[in-house]
């Protein structure tokens, strides 16, 4: 029969051990005085809980806090980039399909200048919003093309394990890739039926809802961490018609 090797943290943990006993030897063996060993032994032994306590509650929970606050950095760095690459314009596609979205267009066209609790209540509007899509062939055209070109940096972010923790922002992901395959597989957009051409609207209805949900919690987000981003985020807000990036 095989023995097994020990794992080294049992190796360690020994080793640990015996050097623990025979520097308690080497002591005895100097002064000869076995009181003060225990003396010692048992404060020690004594405060392990109190140790136990700062190392597990304490410090364990400071690190957490930190690593916490590294994976949101990175988590929001992928977000950013996200609307900076495809989001941002997306946005505008998909909006223009919107039939009735002039009131939250004027709506979301002042973000720029909200408060934090402006934010809030606005995510708390457009949670959920039902777009009334009505695409045309060229629309749809002019969509599977750009987004098929964006498809490998699609899929670059669903495999970052940032994102994972993010409910919301993976949910958009999805929503984005499935709408990207269903028009992957058509082979002309412009020759749809009507049951088929419904089916793509709902996908574009459920990506475009989500869409706009997260660029709300991204600007918030941007204002509340940093200012500069944010700034080109307001100046280039696909919301507002008169839109531009240079300063004025």
């Amino acid at each position: 029969m095989r023995v097994k090797k020990l794992d080294w943290r049992v190796k360690l943990g020994l080793g640990l051990v015996l050097l623990s006993a025979a520097l308690y030897v080497v002591h005895w063996l100097i002064y000869r005085d076995p009181k003060h060993i225990f003396i010692y032994l048992l404060g020690d032994i004594a405060f392990i809980p109190i140790d136990v306590l700062l190392v597990t509650l304490v410090i364990h929970e400071l690190l957490a806090t930190r690593e916490r606050r590294a994976r949101l950095h990175k988590m929001n760095m992928a977000i950013g980039t996200f609307y900076s690459e495809v989001g941002a314009q997306l946005l505008g596609a998909l909006g223009r399909m919107d039939r009735d979205n002039s009131g939250l267009r004027e709506e979301l066209a002042e973000a720029g200048k909200w408060t934090d609790e402006q934010f809030k209540a606005a995510h708390a509007h457009v949670r959920g919003y039902q777009a009334q899509v009505a695409s045309t062939p060229e629309a749809l055209a002019g969509l599977r093309s750009y987004l098929l070109g964006k498809r490998q940096f699609l899929l670059g972010l669903l495999q970052n394990p940032n994102l994972l923790e993010h409910d919301a922002f993976t949910s958009l992901l999805w929503a984005v890739f499935h709408l990207t395959d269903e028009l992957a597989h058509r082979r002309d957009v412009r020759a749809l039926s009507e049951a088929d051409r419904a089916h793509l609207e709902g996908d574009i209805k459920r990506a475009y809802g989500l869409l706009v949900a997260q660029w709300v919690d991204y600007m918030r987000h941007l204002k509340a961490s940093y200012p500069y981003l944010f700034s080109l985020a307001a100046r280039t807000n696909p919301f507002d018609p008169a839109a531009t990036p240079e300063v004025k």
